[in-house]
């Protein structure tokens, strides 16, 4: 089921009597530090939690405002986003822990146009080294993958 709640798009999938929500974040959103004002429930955030950050939808670093970071950046399918350029690739991503090893964490992305996906990959994080063997080319995609991780390892601290 779809549905919407001011601009963000939510996708829900009932499963065994529980609802699980699917929110994404934008594409050309750079996000540099976690924040907590503005959100009900920050956890449930496609990164895990707010950040500020800048915006590259045009190639350049362009700071977004307040409600920009609150409506479309941390929560993408910005289509009234004044920011979003009209030909573009993707308008949202969403990340998801595949496997959880201990020493390495396996991620899944998948990058969405129109909700449809366009791109899809796979991403490592070496939990012992504290790095990734094959980092993505996209700055933007890699500094949400990285986000996405940290505050997942806040979650489920490694053991020493």
């Amino acid at each position: 089921m779809i549905s919407t709640a001011s601009s963000q798009i939510i996708f829900t999938r009932s499963s065994a009597g529980a609802t699980i929500d699917f929110a994404v974040t934008c594409p050309y959103f750079f996000p540099t530090e976690r924040i907590a004002a503005g959100w009900a429930f920050p956890g449930r955030l496609p990164l895990g939690a707010g950040f500020t950050g800048t915006c590259h939808a045009h190639g350049d670093e362009a700071i977004p405002t307040e409600t920009e970071l609150r409506e479309f950046c941390n929560l993408g399918y910005a289509h009234n986003c004044p920011r979003m350029p009209k030909d573009r690739c993707a308008d949202g991503v969403r990340f998801a822990v595949a496997r959880d090893e201990g020493s390495r964490i396996i991620l899944h992305y998948v990058s969405e146009r129109d909700h449809e996906p366009v791109e899809y990959g796979r991403l490592e994080y070496d939990c012992t080294e504290q790095k990734w063997p094959a980092p993505l080319r996209n700055a933007c995609l890699q500094r949400q993958a990285e986000c996405y991780v940290a505050v997942y390892l806040e979650r489920r601290p490694r053991k020493p």
